[in-house]
C-alpha cells in the first residue's frame, strides 16, 4: 500500500488529532468513575486512576463498533459519501479540533462537560455549514439521528438524577447501618461490602465508559482512514468468503423486498419536487417520470426514493458478482459499493415508515438483518484501531485527573459524599451507560454520574452547591451551541483551502 508523502504527513497529523482528542476525553472524564472510590476511602487515588484506565482500556476492546457508527451517521451523507475529498477532511479536523478545544477549556476550568455533546454539537455544526455552502442550509444534518441521540443525552442526566436519589432513599428504608450515611472517618474505608459494590461500580463505570466514548474516536478514525487510504478502507478486507457471500446474499435479498409490488404500490405516492413536478414510482410510470430518475444518485441524498434503492441495489448486485473477497475488487469498484451502501442505507431509513408495515414480520426481519449484514461491509474497525483507541484513552485516564474529581467529589453538595450516596451515584451510572452502550446510543458519563451525585445530595438533604450547579448547568446549556459555532467555522476556513 503506497501512500503519497503529503498524505502520510497528513494521514500522521490526523491520527494524532483523534488520539488527543481521546487522551484529553480521558482525563477530562476519569472523574465519573474514581471520584466516589476515592472520596469513600474505598481506594487510594493512584490505585483508583490506574485501575479505571485498565477498565477504560479493555471498554475500548471489548465495547464493540455500534455507538462508533451511531455518531458517524450523524454527519452528512453527501459528506460520507465525499470523505475521500478536501470537504471530506476539512470536516473531520473541523470536528476534532473543536471538540478538544472546549473538552480542554472545560477540564483547565474544573467544569465536568460532556465530550459526548461537544462531539455531536461538532457534527452538527458541520453539517450547517455545509448545506450553507450547498446553498440548501438545513438540509445538510441528520436530523432524525440528531434528534434521537439529542433525547438520550437530554434525558440521561435527568434519570441520573432521579434514580440516583431513588436509589439513595430506598437504600436508606432498606439497610439501617448508619455508617453507611456519614462520611468517612479519617482514611478509614468503608464496610467491606459497601467498598466492594463501590469498586465494582467504578469498575463498571470505567468499563462502559471506554465501551461508549472510546468508540467516538473509533468512528473519527475510521472516517480519517476511509478518506486518505480509501483502496484499503473502503471496505473491511478482514471478512472470509463466505462473509463477503453472505453481503451479497443481504443486496439481493433488499432488491427482492423492494421490488415487490406491494412495496412499490406502498410507497409510489405522488408528491411534490424540489423542481415542482411530481413523482410516480409505478414501475409503468418511469418513463413519464422527469429528469432526477437519470441523474446520478447522489444528486438524490436530500429526497430519496424507492427507484433510487432499486437502482441502488441492481447496481450492487452487478457489482459483488463474480467477486469472492473484497480483495477480489479493483480499488474504483470497492469506493463505489461503499458509496452505494453508504446511499441504500440512507434511502431505506428515510423510506422504512411506509415500507415496513406493509411487510409480513418474516420480511420485515429478513430486511433489518440483511441491512445489518450489508453495513458490515463498510461498518468496522480493524484490531490496531481498536488498541490505539484504547491506549489514548486509558492513558489519558491516568493524567490531569485531580481537577474533575475534586469538582465532584466536594463542590457539588455541601458535605462531604458518604458511602451510600456515592455507591448509589456509581451504581445508576454504570447501569445507564451499560443500557445505553448495548442499544448503541450514546451518552455523556459525565452528566449522568455528577447528576446522580446531586440526586443523593438532595435526597439525603445535604444541600447543594449553587455556584457550582450552575456552572455545570452553563456547560451542559453551551456546550451545544459553542461546539457547533467552532466546528462550522473552522469547517468553513478550512474550506477556503481544500
Amino acid at each position: 500500500m503506497e501512500i503519497a508523502y503529503g498524505t502520510l504527513l497528513f494521514l500522521i497529523f490526523a491520527l494524532g488529532t483523534s488520539l488527543l482528542f481521546e487522551c484529553i476525553n480521558g482525563f477530562h472524564d476519569t472523574a465519573n468513575a474514581v471520584a466516589t472510590v476515592i472520596y469513600t476511602k474505598s481506594l487510594k487515588p493512584q490505585i483508583a486512576v490506574v485501575w479505571s484506565g485498565l477498565m477504560n482500556f479493555l471498554g475500548v476492546l471489548l465495547g464493540g463498533i455500534a455507538v462508533a457508527f451511531s455518531i458517524v451517521h450523524l454527519l452528512p451523507v453527501d459528506l460520507l459519501v465525499k470523505i475521500d475529498t478536501g470537504a471530506g477532511m476539512a470536516m473531520v479536523i473541523a470536528l476534532l479540533l473543536s471538540a478538544i478545544i472546549w473538552n480542554f477549556g472545560t477540564w483547565y476550568l474544573a467544569i465536568p462537560a460532556s465530550s459526548s455533546h461537544t462531539l455531536i454539537g461538532a457534527i452538527i455544526g458541520v453539517g450547517l455549514a455545509n448545506s450553507y455552502l450547498a446553498g440548501h442550509f438545513g438540509t445538510g444534518v441528520n436530523w432524525h439521528k440528531a434528534w434521537e441521540v439529542g433525547l438520550s443525552l437530554l434525558i440521561s442526566p435527568l434519570i441520573g438524577f432521579a434514580l440516583a436519589a431513588g436509589l439513595l432513599i430506598l437504600l436508606k428504608r432498606l439497610v439501617k447501618n448508619p455508617e453507611l450515611y456519614k462520611p468517612p472517618d479519617g482514611d478509614k474505608p468503608p464496610p467491606w461490602w459497601i467498598r466492594a459494590i463501590l469498586i465494582l461500580t467504578c469498575t463498571g463505570v470505567s468499563f462502559a465508559h471506554g465501551s461508549n466514548d472510546g468508540q467516538k474516536g473509533i468512528g473519527l478514525i475510521m472516517l480519517i482512514l476511509i478518506g486518505l487510504v480509501p483502496s484499503h478502507y473502503a471496505l473491511n478486507m478482514a471478512q472470509t468468503p463466505e462473509q463477503f457471500h453472505q453481503v451479497g446474499q443481504a443486496a439481493n435479498n433488499i432488491q427482492d423486498i423492494i421490488c415487490d409490488p406491494q412495496v412499490e404500490k406502498a410507497v409510489a405516492v405522488t408528491r411534490p419536487t424540489s423542481s415542482g413536478l411530481a413523482f410516480s414510482f409505478i414501475p409503468e410510470a418511469r418513463a413519464a417520470e422527469d429528469s432526477l430518475v437519470g441523474a446520478p444518485p447522489e444528486d438524490r441524498l436530500s429526497d430519496p426514493d424507492l427507484y433510487t434503492v432499486q437502482e441502488l441495489t441492481e447496481s450492487l448486485n452487478t457489482d459483488l458478482v463474480g467477486s469472492t473477497a473484497p480483495r477480489d475488487l479493483s480499488q474504483e469498484l470497492r469506493w463505489q459499493i461503499r458509496t452505494k451502501t453508504l446511499m441504500i442505507e440512507n434511502a431505506l431509513t428515510h423510506l422504512q415508515a411506509r415500507i415496513l408495515p406493509v411487510l409480513s414480520e418474516q420480511k420485515a426481519g429478513i430486511l433489518g438483518q440483511s441491512r445489518a449484514t450489508l453495513r458490515s461491509n463498510i461498518e468496522y474497525a480493524p484490531t490496531w484501531v481498536l488498541a490505539a483507541v484504547a491506549l489514548a484513552l486509558g492513558g489519558g485516564t491516568m493524567v490531569g485527573w485531580k481537577r474533575i474529581v475534586t469538582t465532584i467529589g466536594e463542590k457539588i453538595g455541601k458535605t462531604h459524599l458518604t458511602y451510600a450516596q456515592g455507591a448509589s451515584a456509581e451504581l445508576v451510572a454504570m447501569t445507564t451507560i451499560g443500557m445505553a452502550d448495548i442499544l448503541g446510543m450514546p451518552v455523556s458519563t459525565t452528566h449522568v454520574l455528577s447528576s446522580g451525585v446531586a440526586g443523593t445530595m438532595a435526597a439525603n438533604k445535604s444541600g447543594l452547591q449553587m455556584s457550582t450547579i450552575k456552572s455545570i448547568a452553563l456547560a451542559w446549556v453551551l456546550t451545544l451551541p459553542v461546539a457547533m459555532l467552532l466546528a462550522a467555522g473552522f469547517f468553513l476556513l478550512f474550506r477556503l483551502f481544500v
